[in-house]
């Protein structure tokens, strides 16, 4: 039989109480155990650890070195018991998360102030991509969870209705569009437009040909760059950028930012949160949790009474 955790602990208890009975009654077991588990340590190790007289039981100098030892081994233990512990309830680790859009303000990025704030020990690692990259990358495993807009019917694992972003359009100073308020769709019909080909461009695309009622503005110039960039071309006066309002957090000299309207409201894009059943890390489910907090599903039927 080895040495155990436990006897260790019974060691070091029995030194700071100078006693075998005061030792067994502080750890709830007969002085007589504690007596055998000490000779069978110093068995095991060939070495007297504690004289035992009618004074109590002090250590020997071998005893203080074993002590030593055993006082290290108990703390790295309980370290990495700690650690385990807050790692299986999801406090600790990395959690991966594919988003869609613009971290720079609105709820993206309060959601992840607010996980960092409640969990601070988790690495949270962004990917960024379009619709069919983040499926993909859930589907591989490669990420935890995926936040994007539009309800895919061809997912068949776990969604849930997050917020709503307005679509903003962001037009160079100078533009006469800069003079109105908002902008309806329909005067986006003749401009060039500006997008990422990562995110929420094509769908954007697909809003403005739907809503303008018009495939007469000049084209679309897809871009193979961050909003930052596509910002820093509107700003040159190339075109006009559409975004979601996460991304005015990106302020830029000469760049104007105008909410898209349509029959004088703004125009939102529902964005939810995607995963799989048997996602095993355990830093997503107090993500979700938080989630779910933030952002009740209210389309549920109230209960009774």
């Amino acid at each position: 039989m080895d040495v155990e955790l436990r006897d260790l602990k019974w060691a070091v208890v029995a030194s700071e109480h100078r006693s075998l009975r005061q030792a067994a009654q502080a750890l709830n077991i007969r002085q007589s155990t504690l007596s055998r588990r000490l000779r069978f340590i110093e068995d095991r190790l060939g070495a007297e650890l504690f004289l035992r007289s009618n004074g109590g039981t002090h250590p020997t100098v071998a005893g203080l070195e074993f002590l030593d030892a055993a006082r290290r081994i108990l703390e790295d233990a309980s370290t990495a018991f700690r650690k385990l512990k807050a790692r299986s309830r999801g406090k600790t680790g990395q959690l991966t998360i594919g988003v869609y859009a613009s971290l720079t303000t609105g709820n993206m990025y309060a959601t992840l102030a607010e996980h960092h704030r409640r969990y601070p020990e988790v690495d949270v690692h962004i990917v960024d991509g379009g619709h069919d990259r983040l499926f993909g990358a859930l589907m591989a495993k490669s990420i935890d969870i995926a936040i994007m807009t539009r309800s895919s019917p061809n997912w068949d694992d776990r969604c849930l209705l997050l917020w709503s972003e307005r679509v903003v359009a962001a037009i160079p100073d100078g533009h006469l569009l800069c003079q109105r308020t908002a902008v309806e769709w329909p005067e986006l019909a003749g401009e060039r437009i500006l997008l990422t080909s990562q995110g929420p461009g094509p769908e954007l695309e697909h809003l403005l040909m739907a809503k303008s009622r018009s495939i007469s503005y000049r084209h679309a110039l897809y871009q193979e760059a961050g909003v930052d960039r596509l910002l820093s071309l509107v700003s040159a006066g190339h075109g006009i950028s559409l975004v979601l309002e996460g991304a005015t957090g990106l302020r830029y000299e000469g760049v104007t930012y105008r909410e898209v309207h349509e029959n004088g409201e703004p125009t939102r894009l529902p964005f939810f949160a995607y995963w799989q059943r048997e996602c095993s890390n355990p830093a997503a489910p107090p993500f979700l949790e938080m989630l779910r907090e933030r952002y009740p599903d209210l389309s549920a039927d109230p209960a009774p009474g």
